[in-house]
Formats: C-alpha cells, sequence, structure tokens
C-alpha cells in the first residue's frame, strides 16, 4: 500500500509537470514563386545539315586456326573361336541278298497267219 501510493504521487508530479510546458510555434516557409511564360515566339531558322562521317576502315582478316589431331587407330577384333568338328555320320546296314529265281525258259514264237 506504501508503495503505490508513492507511485500515484510521482505520476501526478510528471502529469501536472507536462501541462506546465510552453507550445512550440513552427513557421512554414513560404513557397517559392513561379514565373509564368508568356506565348510563345516565332521559331527560329533551321539549322545548316551537319556532313556524313568517314566510313571505318575495314578489319584485317582473322588468322586461321591449327588443324587438328589425327585421331588413334581402334585396337584389332578378338578372333572368334574355331568350331568344332562334326561326328561322323552311322554307316547304313548291308541291303539282303536276292532270291535265286526258277531256271524255267519260256520261248515266244511269232505266227505264220496274218490277222484281219
Amino acid at each position: 500500500m506504501k508503495q503505490s501510493i508513492l507511485m500515484l504521487a510521482v505520476i501526478s508530479a510528471l502529469s501536472l509537470s507536462a501541462c506546465d510546458r510552453a507550445p512550440t510555434v513552427v513557421t512554414v516557409p513560404a513557397a517559392p514563386t513561379v514565373a509564368v511564360p508568356g506565348p510563345a515566339g516565332p521559331a527560329g531558322e533551321t539549322g545548316a545539315t551537319g556532313n556524313q562521317g568517314n566510313n571505318g576502315a575495314q578489319g584485317n582478316q582473322g588468322d586461321m586456326g591449327l588443324k587438328g589431331n589425327q585421331g588413334n587407330q581402334g585396337n584389332e577384333g578378338t578372333k572368334g573361336e574355331t568350331g568344332n568338328q562334326g561326328n561322323d555320320g552311322t554307316k547304313g546296314d548291308t541291303g539282303n541278298t536276292g532270291r535265286t529265281g526258277n531256271s524255267t525258259t519260256v520261248i515266244v514264237t511269232p505266227s505264220s497267219t496274218p490277222s484281219n
């Protein structure tokens, strides 16, 4: 309670001292006077045309570039493996012996009678 009364007294003293200040007067400078131009006068004479400038000299041709190096030759490819030899074919069976035939002989004679 002692502190609250003390604080109240300090605040009221500060607020009363703020009211006693004299007001500060700020004067704003007047804006400068701007002259308004009158009517435009007659146009002046046209000036002379200027001379055309000289053409610049042509530049030198650039140096030719250096020739490139030749590329390396490629490596030789790997040789393929030799193929295997094929197997021999199987030998065929021997054929059967033919039968012995009969020994009967037939003789055919032409006939002597002409046919009509």
